[in-house]
């Protein structure tokens, strides 16, 4: 019982820092900041059983907070398809993050975030989802895992992310 009031908790925690931080980041640099879209697909494998392949597909806007490092933020759908007898299962995740470039076009990211069950009934689930990749000018491809356990076992993945990219300013 106390952990389910612990999450529901830090899930509130959670949104309330996303929505300071976005708002801050917006207002603050708004004029000076150049922001980028990246609208991605996002095929993958379920990595614990129940669910077979899993296909996502998001929207990230990106921009720059400090030399080399990119302030990240994640939505869009990913859906499980079965694998006998579950059924299918799908969520709609919000993961702000931090993405650092430790090469020229090479990067590591990691984002954390709430999912939304598209199920009746399925509820929220605290999202984490590291990922490497290679970003260039309006391309983007990266390896991710991404786990969202509150919605059972079943719901992690390994996906492979490829974006086109746009600049918005």
């Amino acid at each position: 019982m106390r952990a389910k009031i612990f999450k529901k908790i830090m899930m509130k925690k959670l949104v309330a820092f996303c929505v300071i931080a976005l708002t801050v980041l917006i207002t603050e640099n708004a004029n000076a900041q150049k922001w980028k879209l990246g609208v991605a697909v996002v095929p993958g494998i379920a990595s614990n059983g129940g669910y077979g392949f899993v296909l996502g597909a998001d929207a990230r806007l990106q921009t720059n907070i400090v030399d080399k490092t990119y302030f990240i933020l994640s939505t869009g759908v990913t859906e499980f398809f079965k694998k006998d007898p579950l059924s299918g299962f799908g969520y709609i995740p919000v993961k702000p993050g931090v993405k650092f470039f430790f090469a020229e076009n090479a990067y590591a990211a990691g984002e954390l975030g709430i999912g939304f069950g598209l199920v009746k009934g399925s509820g929220r689930s605290f999202l984490w989802s590291p990922s490497v990749g290679l970003s260039f000018k309006d391309f983007d491809i990266s390896l991710k895992y991404e786990e969202a356990s509150d919605f059972g076992k079943y719901t992690k993945f390994f996906g492979l992310r490829v974006a086109k990219g746009f600049d918005l300013k």
